[in-house]
């Protein structure tokens, strides 16, 4: 591989929190069970994750609701209430993307994310504004892992694969940007990512100890 002139970041628990839970815990009252149970069993990652792909929200919820009328009130917050699933910003994120981009470092992002639930947020974060392309799964019909949205994705970047670092929270993601030929970092914190950059070759500061 060459040298890493580009750095991809996942948005969704790498630059900002999203949590349906948040949202739950106030439609269930804060029976922490039910909330967990309902997302487990009705609106589940996996239902999520179709809406991800480009599925219309209103399609997909009435569908839901038609399956599962006793929970109509509940399955309409999800889309419904959306924005109320999103937290802070990760914290550590926007420094660490500042300082690569200082350093010259061109920022991408690669998210699973709906097109008009992002447009919800889209601007709410500096961090958002620091990339130069967001390609977004929604917009192509295709989710990560899936080799063909990292592709996708590389021909918007405009950059080879080798000269990008790939940052997910997710290990199923990290390895689908493997085999698209860019390295992957698995995010938890953001002074690991930039401790593992740095062993990358990245010339960034240590963190702070």
């Amino acid at each position: 591989m060459g040298a890493i002139n580009g750095v991809v970041f996942d948005l969704g628990g790498v630059v900002i929190d999203w949590n349906p839970m948040y949202l739950y815990r106030k439609v269930f009252e804060g029976d922490e069970i039910k909330a967990a149970n309902f997302l487990e069993t009705i609106c589940t990652n996996a239902w999520n994750g179709r809406q991800d792909a480009g599925r219309n929200l209103l399609v997909a919820t009435n569908e839901l609701v038609s399956l599962h009328p006793e929970w109509a009130r509940e399955i309409r917050a999800y889309y419904g209430r959306w924005i109320e699933m999103i937290g802070e910003a990760i914290p550590g994120t926007y420094e660490l993307m500042t300082e690569l981009k200082a350093a010259g470092y061109r920022l991408f992002a690669l998210s699973n994310w709906h097109c008009e639930t992002f447009a919800k947020v889209r601007y709410s974060l500096p961090a958002f504004q620091m990339f130069e392309h967001i390609v977004l799964s929604g917009e192509h019909g295709l989710i990560k892992p899936d080799v063909r949205l990292y592709n996708v994705a590389l021909n918007c970047y405009g950059m080879p694969a080798g000269e990008l670092v790939f940052v997910d929270d997710r290990q199923e993601n990290v390895e689908g940007a493997e085999k698209a030929g860019m390295r992957g970092l698995c995010f938890t914190t953001a002074n690991k990512l930039r401790s593992d950059l740095i062993a990358l070759g990245v010339p960034l500061a240590p963190a702070a100890a």
